[in-house]
């Protein structure tokens, strides 16, 4: 068969975050890693010694260093070749954050320089042909935000809703697709229940809270844009997982599994059912539950230790179109990987899970990778590297991985209807 599997209009891109590539962000999360990147690297051996790969990271793993975004990898600067290299992987997308901190550096107050410069940013992207999907919030805010309590105070919301306003004032013309919060399971349970990110708190009720003002949030934006314009198109970027029973017929594995998906993966997207125009998702793993615990295999793992099944997309896809019937944009995917052994398997994976989800009929609209360039992986730092381009921070070199260039080719292919990946698994 040569029949084209992708439809012409199918979305290739990457995906990036401000705080993680921009450098030199001043925001709630900067200030946190300042206070607590000693902490983090004197107890990096209790954190991290199980890892596999540990006597390779524990250099950096220790270096107090290592936990301090600082310079970033000077994408803010540097934009535009960011953007050449994406064109030359003959990427069609590009996801990319805005930094809240720095268009209202001080309640109420904007900073026009920083407008221009997303505006000159999108601008960039649309010379090159690459479409710009923005994302309006991706965990990082203004210290005078979270100074009132952040989004754990449903008061709160009248800033995030002169935020969202002031953006589609400024750049709303200019873009077609807004994604308005990054992973909001993953915020709330890490910030706010397990206590490992800013404000690195242990309060179910706090969480309780943040979660159900993050719903409110994502419906003020998406009734704030569709008065703006009614065109663009609006979503999310959940983060789900491919839940299954590690014994498909015990009943409690599969009673917990049902009950994990429903909290980690359909709670928040079906109070905002009728609020997207696509469902945005990011997928990186699967896993297994025994009892009440997860137990997933000892390998293949990734750079985190993370149990890579990339094949499992095609379930969660499967799932997710069962439940909404809405497009979706597959919105990060990817994995950490320093040398480059596991990348290309796992986009190969990926596309062919894919395929097989288009051709059952699902509406499936693009494929964002994470990330296009190596970048500051929060309480990690910076040694995990998931990006398609290796970066020298030292000098700021931009490397194309092996990888990314077999990528590049695929799409290549891909779009000209070359013969479909076979699945011979």
């Amino acid at each position: 068969m040569t029949k084209k599997v992708f439809p012409d209009n199918f979305f290739w891109g990457a995906s990036t975050a401000s705080h993680q590539v921009e450098g030199r962000t001043e925001n709630q999360w900067s200030a946190w890693e300042l206070e607590n990147a000693q902490y983090f690297a004197k107890h990096a051996k209790s954190r991290l010694g199980e890892f596999d790969n540990w006597d390779k990271i524990k250099n950096q793993a220790t270096n107090p260093a290592n936990y301090v975004s600082g310079r970033g990898v000077d994408h803010y600067n540097r934009y535009k070749e960011d953007f050449d290299i994406a064109k030359k992987l003959n990427l069609t997308a590009f996801r990319f954050g805005i930094e809240w901190s720095r268009i209202e550096p001080e309640e109420g107050k904007w900073d026009a320089a920083e407008i221009d410069h997303y505006r000159n940013y999108i601008a960039e992207l649309r010379k090159r042909d690459l479409e710009p999907f923005l994302n309006i919030w991706h965990w990082t805010m203004p210290t005078w935000f979270t100074d009132k309590g952040g989004f754990e105070k449903s008061g709160n919301l009248k800033c995030w809703d002169r935020f969202v306003s002031k953006l589609m004032d400024e750049l709303g013309d200019d873009i077609k697709y807004v994604i308005t919060i990054n992973e909001p399971n993953v915020y709330a349970t890490f910030s706010y229940l397990t206590g490992e990110w800013p404000p690195a708190a242990t309060n179910p009720w706090s969480f309780f809270k943040v979660y159900i003002n993050l719903v409110r949030a994502h419906k003020r934006a998406y009734s704030i844009i569709k008065k703006k314009n009614k065109k663009i198109q609006v979503g999310v970027a959940a983060q789900l997982a491919n839940l299954q029973a590690k014994r498909p017929r015990n009943i409690v594995d599969v009673s917990v599994t049902q009950f994990m998906r429903y909290w980690w993966n359909w709670w928040f997207l079906n109070r905002i059912r009728k609020q997207q125009d696509f469902i945005g998702f990011n997928y990186y793993f699967t896993d297994y539950y025994k009892n009440f615990t997860k137990e997933n295999p000892s390998a293949p793992l990734s750079d985190l230790n993370w149990y890579m099944e990339p094949e499992g997309l095609h379930p969660l896809l499967s799932r997710v179109w069962a439940h909404y019937k809405k497009p979706i944009i597959i919105t990060e995917n990817g994995l950490a990987d320093s040398a480059d052994l596991n990348r290309q398997w796992w986009i190969e994976e990926t596309i062919v899970a894919m395929e097989r989800a288009l051709s059952e009929g699902i509406d499936i609209r693009g494929y964002f990778h994470w990330s296009l360039l190596d970048n500051f992986e929060w309480k990690y730092g910076w040694w995990p590297e998931f990006g398609l381009v290796q970066i020298n921070r030292q000098n700021m070199v931009r490397t194309v991985r092996p990888s990314a260039k077999w990528y590049a080719d695929k799409i290549a292919a891909l779009r000209k209807g070359s013969q479909p990946t076979q699945d011979n698994t």
